[in-house]
């Protein structure tokens, strides 16, 4: 699939109610946390996506968005990290899906990027595209697969 754009100066207002409802907070990790975001990113995705969430823990700030209940880590996303302005790699845990934790992640990294100064967002390799489609008015990039991917090691 190729790539995504999304405008940023467009991002429809987004309602946490829903997560927070549910008594999950959506949160910007803390440097100390990396090791244990990264391996539970490992664990629960790949390899691949752990050195790019290393790489959110990176910046100043922290460019990875955590969902969290309780003290359980349920999802994370991550902004600005595979190239300048990507959203991605993000995930939740299998067994927290369909309770809008992805969602609420998507919205709160992107929110991140437009303070940052994007006016756009490029979602890379994307997953679920007509989910982007619908939420956001993403629209395909022409000629972008495989983009930025193409001859990486795997």
């Amino acid at each position: 699939m190729a790539d995504l754009l999304v405008r940023l100066y467009d991002l429809p207002e987004y309602d946490y109610g829903r997560t927070t409802s549910q008594g999950v907070t959506i949160r910007r990790a803390l440097p100390l946390e990396r090791g244990l975001v990264c391996d539970w990113v490992e664990a629960h995705f790949s390899r691949i996506w752990r050195s790019e969430t290393e790489v959110g823990f990176s910046h100043q700030p922290v460019g990875v968005w955590l969902a969290i209940e309780g003290e359980r880590l349920l999802g994370f996303a991550c902004g600005d990290v595979t190239a300048r302005g990507f959203f991605g790699p993000t995930g939740v845990g299998e067994a927290a899906r369909g309770r809008g934790i992805g969602e609420a992640l998507l919205f709160k990294t992107l929110e991140d990027l437009r303070a940052k100064g994007f006016a756009y967002a490029v979602i890379g390799d994307p997953g679920p595209v007509e989910f982007y489609k619908k939420k956001l008015d993403a629209m395909e990039i022409p000629h972008s697969k495989p983009g930025i991917y193409k001859g990486m090691l795997r």
